[in-house]
């Protein structure tokens, strides 16, 4: 699969399969993401791989869908504060823009793989943070269920690019 088939077939799944994902396709997954470009390759990150079976209720404070903790593992990518990088002109800091190129990385070569993903950012950082027991200055930021698809994607709602682009200036 080429890459313009790939983020063709990449879509937001949300019916899972309960079969495992294999370690070798997780460690290329997670390969994917450490070589995920961060402003100034600070790497500002840490990954959770958090296996579902038996965590539901907990993982349901985190986020309320059901299928949600139906795949077989939950993803989630995490900024260290202190390690992000900041823009001098105006202080603004970077980590969001990282971990969602992190994130990027890991649906993509997710999919590559046959693996389905969903983002998620409405999730309950308390509920995240008490979980995963994370300490000061680690910031839940996003996460995905992964796992094997069990529906069909449907089709994809997208603006048209007359929408979306403008050359030279606003």
């Amino acid at each position: 699969m080429d890459f313009f088939e790939l983020i063709e077939a990449r879509y937001s799944v949300r019916v899972y399969k309960p079969d495992p994902v294999e370690g070798h396709k997780l460690n290329r997954i997670l390969e994917a993401a450490r070589l995920a470009p961060t402003a100034a390759n600070r790497q500002p990150f840490q990954i959770l791989t958090i296996g579902t079976a038996g965590r539901e209720e907990a993982l349901g404070r985190i986020y309320g869908r059901d299928w949600f903790f139906a795949a077989p593992l939950v993803i989630c990518v995490c900024g260290i504060e202190a390690d992000a990088w900041i823009r001098s002109h105006d202080d603004k800091c970077y980590i969001d823009v990282d971990a969602a190129i992190v994130m990027d990385h890991i649906v993509l070569a997710a999919t590559a793989q046959g693996l389905g993903t969903c983002w998620i950012a409405a999730f309950d950082p308390d509920a995240a943070r008490d979980l995963l027991q994370l300490p000061t200055g680690v910031e839940p930021i996003i996460f995905t269920p992964l796992g094997y698809p069990d529906d069909e994607p449907s089709t994809k709602r997208r603006k048209s690019l007359s929408e979306l682009v403008r050359y030279d200036q606003w």
